[in-house]
């Protein structure tokens, strides 16, 4: 058997694993509604066009030109009658007046008023509400994924370790192997539940009819964030899988991990916190702990060069391998050591002594 082909066998059983396991397939459906609700759901809850009635005329032609469903009636009295017994929402009659039970439409009252001419000097603008909802979309789908699928990894390696099957496995094929596998398994679940979630909540805003100026930028911004997320979550997982070869037992990875789920959380709430101070969103965006999620949020937001997300994208692949190799001598200078939980500094500097302890 090939090196290529153990990493292939070792990452192919990890994904047959979560396939088949309910929880994976729950949170992943609960991801994708939740994708899909926050596109569509406010849009259904704001409601359609309001109902008028109304004699055929300017008044009627002026409801129907801002969008409204206007019903034409043959006189006034016929218009208070439908609203009386609900089959509008008002009526609009001579004066003009605008008839509602206990509260007239703020859109009929809008078409019907003499409104100054409006110039738009940002007409690219995004609204604020979704200027701040897309960069924390960005900065919680890497974060909880990142986190989940990273303890994910640690506890299959300690559970290996601690029911030691690992000894079998390593006298098959080589550690590095093994790791490259986890991690190889890990990517495409993380980078396929991901995919799922982007092209639901891309889905769900055409659905919404989102705006252009939304729609635009947000097809390159998530173009972005596919590299970058895999980039980091491949940084991110080398540790995890470093984490859980030092412990023995289950009960020990959240302590173990700390350290790890700091540098992940606190890039999170830098990112929601000062997204709006563009220096430090740009200093974000080239540290790799950070990059993932404040560079496609600058994207979307149109206050990146197009050079930058290269520059970035670079910086965190140099640094992706880097810390592959790290977790790599951490992970295989810890995994056969099973007399309880072992230091890092140990693990890094005998990591050959590691073979012949336990």
């Amino acid at each position: 058997m090939t090196t290529l082909d153990a990493v292939r066998l070792v990452a192919a059983r990890e994904i047959r694993v979560k396939l088949r396991d309910k929880a994976f397939l729950w949170s992943t459906a609960i991801f994708l509604l939740i994708a899909v609700g926050a596109t569509v759901l406010p849009g259904v809850f704001a409601g359609g066009a309001s109902s008028v009635a109304a004699v055929a005329g300017p008044a009627a032609t002026a409801l129907a030109d801002a969008g409204l469903d206007v019903r034409t009636v043959t006189d006034d009295a016929a218009a208070e009658r439908l609203v009386r017994d609900g089959d509008v929402d008002a009526a609009v009659v001579a004066g003009p007046r605008v008839l509602a039970m206990d509260d007239a439409p703020s859109d009929v009252v809008e078409a019907l008023s003499a409104q100054p001419p409006v110039e738009l000097l940002d007409p690219n603008a995004v609204d604020p509400v979704l200027a701040f909802m897309i960069p924390y979309a960005f900065a919680f789908a890497f974060f909880i994924t990142s986190l989940t699928f990273g303890l994910q990894i640690a506890q299959s390696v300690t559970e290996e370790k601690q029911t030691r099957v690992v000894e079998i496995l390593v006298a098959t094929i080589p550690v590095r192997v093994l790791l490259a596998g986890k991690v190889i398994g890990g990517a495409v679940l993380a980078f396929g539940q991901i995919a799922l979630i982007a092209a639901a909540g891309t889905a769900g805003a055409r659905l919404a009819d989102a705006p252009d100026n939304v729609l635009s930028p947000l097809g390159p911004a998530i173009g972005w964030f596919i590299p970058f997320f895999v980039l980091g979550f491949v940084m991110l997982a080398a540790l995890w899988a470093a984490i859980g070869a030092l412990v023995n037992r289950q009960e020990d990875i959240g302590g173990a991990s700390m350290p790890v789920q700091m540098a992940m959380m606190l890039p999170f709430v830098a990112v929601i916190v000062l997204q709006d101070n563009p220096l430090v969103m740009t200093i974000l965006s080239y540290l790799p702990v950070s990059s993932p999620t404040a560079m496609p949020a600058r994207l979307f937001a149109g206050e990146a060069a197009a050079w930058e997300p290269l520059l970035s994208l670079g910086i965190l692949a140099l640094t992706a391998v880097a810390t592959l190799f790290a977790g790599a001598r951490i992970y295989e200078g810890s995994l056969l050591r099973t007399n309880g939980r072992t230091k890092m500094t140990t693990a890094w500097r005998d990591r050959e002594a590691a073979r012949l302890a336990g």
